[in-house]
């Protein structure tokens, strides 16, 4: 059985409230970078930007971010952008769910390897179950989970929700 966390409304809320603090911490950017962690995050990012759009007259620009999450550093990190396209710009790193900080910090190393203006982190959830000393700075929901439940998102049209299994 499934234990519901979070609702499709509640989502939506969860997301305008992150665009909002995202916005208010760019608010004189030209230009913001929504880095979207392949998978959850690509998707959370996207609806991110949706909301983002709407309220801001800045360049909101995608990148997908990909690496194999079992094993980032043998994959290693790539994304859709090049180096040039976010150097000196603020960028924000989106991922669904937040458990050991394995994928976030990974995807935060690759980044630090350019000069930015800044990089902030976003999840839908933060799972305390962290093995690197990654923070999630803008999110929806903390959770206390143990290590044996999974936290699943699904974004689906008018059917989003967060559940445990």
């Amino acid at each position: 059985m499934d234990n519901n966390i979070l609702t499709h409304q509640q989502i939506q809320h969860k997301i305008e409230r992150i665009a909002y603090q995202i916005y208010e911490a760019n608010v004189s950017e030209k230009e913001i970078i929504v880095a979207g962690i392949d998978g959850g995050g690509l998707n959370f990012a996207k609806k991110i930007i949706g909301v983002l759009q709407k309220i801001t007259e800045a360049e909101i620009t995608l990148c997908k971010v990909m690496m194999d999450k079992s094993n980032p550093l043998k994959s290693g990190v790539s994304t859709t952008l090049k180096e040039n396209e976010y150097t000196n710009k603020s960028v924000v790193l989106v991922d669904d769910v937040l458990n050991s900080g394995t994928t976030l910090i990974y995807g935060v190393h690759h980044f630090l390897q350019t000069p930015l203006k800044q990089l902030k982190t976003a999840v839908l959830v933060n799972r305390n179950h962290k093995k690197y000393p990654v923070k999630a700075d803008y999110k929806g929901i903390s959770l206390s989970t143990s290590l044996q439940e999974h936290v699943n998102v699904l974004f689906e049209p008018k059917k989003n929700r967060v559940f445990l299994d």
